[in-house]
């Protein structure tokens, strides 16, 4: 491989990353965030901490297995049960088109904030940048290029603001490790929003897009996979202090938009325009990272899409910024979502978890027995903290 081959790769391997961490890093997830931890306070770095490891163990395994097998997804799952794959792209598709919805939104309420412009005319604004990225020639350098640099700002914004809030680190650090409850909803909301649904297939799937596979890779696809939820952790736990210094010191969060409020109060009016360029970035980069995904599960079960895949892809955006300009801002909507998203991951991972020890699928390839075990803990988990969700669910929607 050459110097410049090896330079392309390693442009590729981040992009993946971040592809994976903006993903996971959307208006859901700033608002889920915000609304737990105002709720639970320190116990939620417990949350986080939980919400980690589940996701970290769901992730290894979901990328090694693609790495190995040299297929996406939806092609995995088809061979370990005739027609599951098409199930499973249809879920994760519907999935990314619901969060998408909320995505471009939550663009277009960042651009309201920094520029004051009308809101559907920034949601459409929105749009039209994803449509951009989609449609020049390069489409996967260009995707690299905007995720990195998106999730590079937002953990230099929400630093500052964690910093002006003055949270009070020794309790958060003592809750993290000794909780004073077990919040499972909470738990499964935020596992759901950092890997559930297709969001830990989105790197997966880019790295299988430049060829990035096979047994010799796999050492450098664990590293981008560390690298992605390393991002987006890091990004969680700021985003934690940041809210957590606001909610200790007294102040009650505007209900209609947690996270504003919660930067308004911890760095004043710099605060709040950093939150719109923080919100901006996080939803523009989850815009980009759902339509790829999504398209990425159909494109393989459907010659049309195969054979159209930008194509499809903005008019994936397309329909998502008609809805959201139509329908208006799904608030409560995203942190539903999110709790759902937890519900197929112990379907995906359990398909994974399968293949892993299917011969025509994975070859000679001898799959960590540690996290072979750690994952199916995971499916448990998940499965059960989502069936016991499923009450809180209700309660948020009504």
């Amino acid at each position: 491989m050459s110097e410049r081959d090896k330079s392309q790769d390693k442009k590729v391997l981040i992009g993946a990353a971040f592809l994976m961490a903006t993903s996971a890093i959307g208006p859901g997830f700033l608002t889920q965030t915000t609304t737990f931890t105002s709720q639970l306070g320190p116990t939620m770095g417990f949350v986080i901490l939980l919400s980690v490891l589940l996701s970290l163990i769901a992730q290894l395994n979901i990328w090694r297995i693609i790495c190995i097998s040299k297929e996406r997804g939806q092609d995995i799952a088809n061979k370990v049960l005739p027609g599951l794959g098409h199930v499973i792209a249809l879920l994760v598709a519907m999935g990314g088109l619901a969060f998408n919805i909320g995505n471009v939104g939550g663009a277009g309420l960042g651009l309201n904030v920094l520029f004051g412009i009308d809101l559907n005319i920034a949601i459409a604004i929105s749009g039209i940048i994803g449509i951009v990225i989609f449609s020049v020639k390069q489409v996967g350098n260009a995707m690299d290029k905007f995720t990195t640099f998106a999730g590079a700002l937002m953990i230099i914004l929400i630093a500052y603001v964690a910093i002006s809030s003055q949270p009070p680190v020794a309790q958060a650090v003592k809750e993290t490790f000794l909780p004073s409850s077990f919040p499972y909803l909470a738990i499964l909301t935020l596992a759901g929003g950092t890997v559930g649904g297709y969001i830990s297939f989105s790197g997966g799937h880019r790295l299988v897009d430049a060829g990035i596979v096979g047994e010799e890779n796999l050492d450098r696809v664990n590293q981008s996979a560390l690298m992605g939820m390393g991002v987006a952790t890091i990004v969680r736990i700021f985003l934690f202090l940041a809210v957590l210094g606001v909610v200790t010191a007294g102040a009650t969060l505007d209900p209609s938009n947690p996270a504003a409020d919660a930067f308004k109060i911890a760095s004043g009016n710099v605060g709040y325009k950093i939150f719109g360029l923080v919100m901006t970035s996080a939803a523009l980069s989850s815009v980009v990272g759902a339509a790829f995904t999504s398209v990425s599960f159909l494109k393989t079960l459907n010659k049309f899409i195969g054979d159209h895949v930008n194509q499809t892809t903005i008019a994936f955006i397309v329909a998502s910024t008609a809805i959201q300009i139509f329908i208006g801002s799904p608030a409560k909507v995203l942190v539903i979502v999110g709790s759902l998203n937890g519900l197929i991951l112990p379907i995906t991972l359990a398909t994974m978890l399968v293949a892993s020890k299917r011969k025509e699928i994975v070859g000679e390839y001898q799959h960590s027995q540690l996290l072979f075990i750690l994952g199916w803990l995971v499916v448990i988990i998940t499965a059960v903290l989502g069936v016991r969700s499923l009450s809180g669910i209700a309660a948020l929607w009504s």
